[in-house]
């Protein structure tokens, strides 16, 4: 048969998290090819200020990734070899490993069975008088209780460094999130709300801060190439720190530039497809995420289904039956302590972390994107429905 065939959207495969990319940044990448500047440059500017400018603040830097944003904020934070830092025992290993690179000890505090975020109450029983950081992680976008968590920082004398990977514009009580605690992380990885494919960015309350991340960010030198390349004069480099190569580059802004003016209107969509899904799950045997809370937004970047005791099937089944139908699926997350690396390292036990443990055995992430149609929203839905045995 020739020429182009009719796309099949009943049987395409529906890629999870598949970002939307328009003609604007194919258009900015070809542009940034042209300039003959593709390494941190004018565009990592542009898109500095323009980030700073969505979230009203002053002093922001971008790295080549959430992690490296986490560990050079840790860093700048003062984080010494064997410090302790408490986080979220429901989490990426990135945030487990951007503790340990820089040179903290990793401490898990169980999560609040309802949001999946940070259970204060379990923070404030596992600080002793090695603890110097805090790392709350906004799990699905939904802002953690930082009334909470910022009063434990406050009495122990401890940093807050915002895990912000899924909450680009949530809000916690008319605050911006990544701006309540010392250090605010993002990221920009291909399935987040914003991409630049791979990327990160750090926001910081000091300028002095945000200095620091964008030294230690390439090599610990003192002026990145295109400070030194403009023709005001050749300047060589000098190296004044022990630093890394975690820059963000043009050819990543380029995409973040055209990503980030359109996260209003995007974000929007993401609701309307979240609340989709809140309305025709509510009648199937499986846990729903809560709304979100008064006086937070609410960035709706995952959408997690707990298949629990109530459902017909068990999650794993889940997560094969859903792939079978062409609906591709995740899993936010398995429990830090599910990981054998870290037990092996620190000696942790699943079972040491209740909640988190059967959370991350249960939960299910359904396609949450701009670019999915509202067919493919229904077939999705139709799926879930079958799977779940739901007439």
């Amino acid at each position: 048969m020739n020429g182009p065939q009719p796309k099949d959207e009943e049987n395409d495969f529906v890629v999870f998290g598949q970002p939307q990319i328009l003609d604007d940044e194919i258009e900015e990448v070809v542009a940034c090819l042209r300039s003959g500047w593709i390494g941190t440059g004018p565009r990592v500017a542009q898109f500095e200020r323009d980030f700073a400018a969505y979230k009203h603040v002053q002093h922001v830097a971008a790295v080549g990734s959430c992690s490296a944003a986490l560990q050079l904020s840790l860093l700048a934070a003062g984080i010494e070899p064997g410090d302790e830092v408490i986080t979220s025992a429901l989490t990426f290993c990135s945030t487990i490993n951007s503790i340990i690179h820089a040179g903290g000890l990793p401490v898990p505090a169980d999560i609040d069975a309802l949001t999946m975020n940070l259970d204060p109450g379990d923070v404030a029983s596992r600080i002793t008088a090695k603890t110097r950081a805090l790392v709350p992680v906004h799990f699905a976008g939904r802002p953690c209780d930082m009334d909470a968590l910022t009063a434990i920082a406050t009495r122990h004398h401890l940093c807050i460094v915002e895990d912000c990977a899924h909450a680009i514009d949530a809000e916690y009580h008319g605050r911006s999130i990544g701006s309540i605690g010392d250090f605010g992380c993002f990221s920009f990885y291909a399935t987040k709300n914003v991409t630049t494919g791979e990327g990160g960015m750090v926001m910081a309350r000091r300028k002095e801060d945000t200095r620091e991340v964008r030294t230690l960010a390439l090599h610990g030198l003192d002026a990145d190439a295109w400070q030194r390349f403009q023709g005001s004069g050749y300047k060589c480099y000098r190296a004044v720190r022990v630093g890394f190569k975690y820059n963000m580059t043009d050819l990543q802004a380029a995409l973040g530039i055209h990503q980030l003016r359109r996260l209003p209107a995007n974000q929007r969509r993401l609701q309307t497809i979240w609340s989709r899904y809140q309305e025709a799950f509510r009648s199937v045997p499986a846990g729903l995420p809560p709304e979100p809370g008064p006086d937070t937004r609410h960035s709706y970047h995952l959408f997690t289904l707990m298949i629990d005791e109530h459902s017909a099937i068990a999650r794993d089944e889940f997560l094969e039956a859903m792939t079978r139908l062409g609906i591709g699926v995740g899993v936010h997350y398995p429990s830090v302590a599910e990981h054998p690396v870290y037990q092996e390292r620190f000696g942790w036990r699943p079972e040491d972390w209740t909640v988190a443990h059967r959370v991350g055995r249960q939960t299910v992430s359904l396609p949450l994107s701009p670019k999915l149609t509202d067919a493919e929203v229904d077939r999705i839905v139709r799926a879930v429905y079958k799977v779940l045995r739901v007439t």
